[in-house]
């Protein structure tokens, strides 16, 4: 079928769009989400420098452990609020927030509430 664009190529689509606006300052870095069905990533970068700052995942020993289930809302924001503490304990107070093409909604929206909440500034 010509002209059917996969789900995976929309995604990207709008993750272009999103990067285009969107970079990471030494002042200001970029706070990049990713979800699969299992799981949620969170990582704090600086775009200048293509470096990561900071990072947390339900992979990691702590989060992983303290929730039942990886892949839902609770695990989301157990992530936001430990890349927030990382991220305090870096001196890192102000952050531009990347969906990553993904809908700021449910897993998404619940880290980034989480984080602010925590401290951070977005």
């Amino acid at each position: 079928m010509a002209g059917v664009i996969s789900r995976a190529e929309s995604r990207k689509r709008r993750q272009a769009r999103v990067r285009r606006k969107v970079t990471g300052t030494p002042q200001r870095p970029r706070l990049c989400v990713f979800r699969s069905s299992k799981h949620i990533y969170a990582q704090i970068i600086e775009d200048t420098t293509g470096t990561s700052l900071v990072s947390a995942s339900t992979l990691d020993a702590g989060i992983g452990e303290g929730v039942d289930y990886t892949g839902n809302v609770a695990a989301a924001k157990a992530v936001g609020a430990a890349v927030a503490k990382k991220a305090l304990d870096k001196d890192i107070k102000e952050v531009v927030f990347d969906r990553n093409g993904f809908v700021y909604h449910g897993r998404v929206k619940a880290l980034a509430d989480a984080a602010r909440e925590a401290g951070l500034e977005f």
